[in-house]
């Protein structure tokens, strides 16, 4: 699959639904996905896949459903998936309502500038304020993985010796 690569700004109209940039908006008609699965982010961000990528997604987890009648841990995370994700229809115009409990929990209200980032599979959208820590984070974790790599290519070279 193709697409789904960049980042745009938008706002959360009054009715609580984003409008996907226009390339954003070909690549889930490009995918024939006119619904869409949003999922809230333990990050706190909102993904929002092609319908038949969620399904997927969620078709290589069908071994926990087996383990919930015995194991706390598989219902909670049924329960995550279950309670933090629904589906959408895209509109004519590009448009996605995000629910308003949703809304809420992301710091999406109407009104509220967020951005629409892709992630290959489908795209992300988070309030400003929370995606700018996210890039943080991302960052700070590229340099520690990096500065490991170099670690431990020193102790490979020490070790040699």
């Amino acid at each position: 699959m193709g697409g789904f690569r960049g980042q745009e700004r938008c706002q959360v109209d009054a009715n609580g639904r984003i409008k996907l940039p226009p390339a954003f908006d070909s690549d889930f008609r490009q995918a024939g996905a006119l619904e869409v699965a949003l999922h809230m982010l333990p990050e706190g961000g909102l993904a929002i896949y092609p319908l038949p990528v969620w399904e997927g997604l969620r078709a290589t987890d069908a071994g926990t459903a087996a383990q919930a009648a015995t194991s706390v841990r598989a219902r909670r995370h049924l329960r995550r998936f279950g309670a933090m994700t629904t589906v959408e229809g895209v509109s004519n115009q590009g448009r996605i309502t995000i629910p308003p409990l949703f809304r809420e929990q992301l710091g999406l209200e109407p009104g509220a500038a967020a951005v629409i980032a892709g992630c290959e599979i489908g795209v992300e959208v988070w309030n400003v304020s929370r995606w700018q820590q996210e890039l943080a984070a991302v960052t700070q974790q590229e340099q520690r993985r990096e500065e490991a790599e170099m670690q431990a290519e020193i102790a490979g070279i020490h070790a040699e010796t």
